[in-house]
């Protein structure tokens, strides 16, 4: 079981990395769901290699995409370093969803019955400083006179409580869709891309555009990606060539 107190030993480094801080790019990305590493005090929460190799416990591939697209745009990345079944950072701390007790198929014996001090516990050892170094970096470039725009990178599983995902790739948006729109009028024809799907604001999937980019009208916008169209290096070289040149002819247009 997890210490109510302590959340993350030193054995585990901090819960948020930043890569490419220097980046002279107007592109911050976020990837919130990273990694399917769990603290070392968490255990395996009760769950099974599979369950913790799964789409449950991370977006498999997203970070490797979000890497490429850091280097293609020069942009700063930040990515949260542990499972979202842990806490998912792209939900609030009062959302069943920041620490699931099922996902999927899957029960999460680890996430039952969290009293109080555990779910703040693991709030201010994972959510509070992923957000709060965004802010940071948020304030420092308005602060230097810089253009922030939020660019956050997910991928999906093909196939979900047994429905196979036609979508490829989602543009998903809040109540601001600027850039949104942008891209979905530059898309094309090379995958399949929808607007809001396979989730949309209604699933509470906005939370990190809602926190940083509505309140300071950064213009933003939430990536989903089919991670079967991930699974090899081509395919991830492909789809950051495809995102690429998206991001860069919808930032075009809305700068226009």
């Amino acid at each position: 079981m997890l210490l109510r107190t302590d959340i993350l030993s030193a054995a585990d480094g901090d819960a948020v990395s930043v890569e490419n801080a220097a980046a002279a790019g107007d592109v911050l990305l976020v990837c919130e769901h990273a990694s399917r590493t769990l603290p070392q005090r968490a255990g395996d929460l009760g769950l099974s290699e599979e369950a913790l190799s799964s789409h449950i416990a991370w977006d498999p591939g997203a970070l490797d995409l979000a890497r490429m697209l850091s280097r293609s745009l020069d942009a700063t990345l930040v990515a949260q370093r542990f499972s979202r079944l842990i806490y998912d950072c792209n939900r609030p701390p009062e959302s069943p969803a920041a620490m699931p007790e099922k996902s999927e198929i899957y029960d999460i014996p680890g996430n039952h019955d969290l009293d109080v001090a555990e779910r703040y516990a693991r709030t201010a050892a994972l959510y509070v400083p992923f957000h709060d170094r965004i802010d940071a970096i948020i304030a420092e470039r308005k602060a230097a006179g810089r253009r922030t725009v939020l660019v956050t990178v997910h991928s999906f599983t093909p196939v979900y409580m047994g429905r196979h995902r036609e979508v490829e790739v989602g543009i998903l948006h809040d109540e601001d869709s600027r850039l949104a729109d942008a891209m979905l009028a530059g898309a094309g024809a090379a995958f399949r891309v929808e607007r809001n799907e396979p989730y949309g604001p209604q699933d509470g999937v906005t939370h990190t555009l809602r926190l940083h980019g509505l309140p300071s009208g950064l213009a933003n916008v939430m990536i989903e990606v089919r991670n079967d169209l991930l699974k090899d290096e081509a395919g991830k070289q492909a789809m950051a060539s495809y995102l690429t040149g998206l991001l860069q002819e919808g930032l075009g247009r809305i700068s226009s």
